[in-house]
């Protein structure tokens, strides 16, 4: 599996690999300078495709789905990523153990959502208000209440709110995960009929 590097670290890090590559080669096996540049070299260009970021529909099949389609499901993604970002660390800070377990668990179906729109991109549309508002709003909210967490005297009103309110969002993020399983089982009631009745007509002849 690639490992992902954000922005240019693929770059930073296949550099450093490769020069302290060099140097162990020249100085600590007294290789000639160039055939470890050489070797440095090859291991820097593989270093860099490794931990190079993973793309969006990467080896997804565009003509078989549409590129308007998964322009769509895309730019959803990108535009919500941030915000499940922003989810996934701030359950992480959260002192609460029964709420820090509620943004993650509510980070953990996000993702799910992320993984299944970019496998099923013709399924993003029936997603699209929990990626564009539901996710940055959990964020968000979950943020406020690590802010109110943090205070010397934190309004324990103003907690027990955003705690009912975290709770409603889980039910909502369940609706909205399921939705898309919906919407992968397509056509399934009507090919169960179908069979049913070729069943029928197979049995009784």
């Amino acid at each position: 599996m690639r490992i992902a590097f954000a922005n240019d670290w693929n770059w930073i890090v296949a550099g450093c690999v490769a020069a302290a590559l060099v140097v162990a080669l020249a100085l600590g096996l007294n290789v000639p300078f160039v055939i470890a540049v050489a070797i440095a070299a090859f291991v820097f260009g593989g270093l860099v495709l490794l931990l190079s970021p993973r793309r969006l529909f990467e080896g997804i099949d565009v003509k078989a789905i549409g590129s308007g389609r998964i322009a769509f499901a895309r730019d959803l993604l990108t535009e919500a990523a941030p915000s499940l970002d922003k989810l996934k660390a701030t359950g992480d800070h959260i002192k609460d153990a029964a709420v820090a377990g509620q943004v993650r668990h509510l980070a953990t179906m996000a993702a799910d959502v992320f993984a299944k729109v970019e496998a099923t991109p013709a399924g993003a549309p029936a997603v699209r208000r929990f990626l564009s508002y539901y996710l940055p709003q959990a964020a968000q909210v979950a943020e406020a209440y690590d802010v109110l967490e943090d205070q010397h005297a934190p309004d324990q009103a103003r907690l027990a709110e955003i705690r009912e309110i975290i709770k409603k969002l889980e039910t909502a993020y369940t609706h909205y995960a399921d939705s898309l399983a919906e919407t992968e089982l397509g056509s399934l009631d009507t090919d169960l009929k179908l069979i049913e009745a070729s069943l029928k007509e197979d049995i009784r002849r």
